[in-house]
């Protein structure tokens, strides 16, 4: 078998010199060297983004705990004893949700429970205003002002016109009420059958308020 002599080079029209083979076959090196380098990388690329979905669709992810449900009449009793007085608990209908239940304010400390209506997306709160004054409601509503009266169980409640919510809170409608040396203040975003519900569930609440304070 003949040996095979030096490549001929056609645009040259003669053999290439040995510096020219090995600079031709470093070049087709670097090419194929750098064809790999880029398979390579997308076959990683592809490998990651598939272990990416097997941990996002395989891997079981755990749910937050539900949440401890709030009991009002147990937090109402540890605070009527710290405060030496009677401390309202409202009876609201079993399927209205209890978000907070706390003490607010700072000119007026109010006992206030927050609600979420069962048949209403809005809110009910229900606060107790610890020896308010009588511009309390007034300032917690941001200057609305008394515009009628609603009676609900026997008891006598100012109803408020919210002219602009935005302004105050998101709250539509508020009931307030004199108890003893306290003010009960009903008010949020909502309609005027949870709200006469609310009003109804703290009637024996203010009678004893008032009964206390020999009103």
């Amino acid at each position: 078998m003949m040996a095979q002599g030096p490549r001929i080079v056609a645009e040259l029209g003669r053999p290439e010199t040995p510096d020219e083979t090995a600079a031709r076959k470093a070049e087709s090196s670097y090419v194929y060297r750098s064809s790999q380098t880029v398979r390579n990388l997308v076959a990683a690329l592809i490998a990651t983004l598939a272990i990416v979905l097997v941990i996002v669709f395989a891997v079981p992810r755990g749910q937050s705990a539900p949440r401890a449900p709030i009991d009002v009449a147990a937090i109402a009793s540890g605070l009527a004893a710290s405060e030496g007085r009677t401390v309202i608990v409202p009876r609201v209908p079993q399927e209205w949700t209890v978000n907070v239940a706390e003490v607010r304010g700072e000119d007026v400390r109010a006992w206030t429970i927050a609600y979420v209506p069962a048949e209403d997306a809005g809110f009910v709160n229900i606060a107790q205003g610890f020896d308010a004054d009588e511009a309390w409601p007034a300032r917690v509503l941001k200057g609305a002002a008394a515009d009628g009266t609603l009676t609900v169980d026997g008891i006598a409640w100012a109803r408020y016109d919210i002219s602009d919510p935005a302004r105050a809170g998101n709250v539509t409608a508020a009931l307030s009420a004199q108890a003893g040396r306290d003010t009960i203040l009903i008010y949020g975003a909502t309609d005027d059958a949870s709200l006469e519900k609310a009003a109804a569930s703290v009637a024996d609440d203010v009678r004893d308020l008032r009964e206390g304070a020999g009103e």
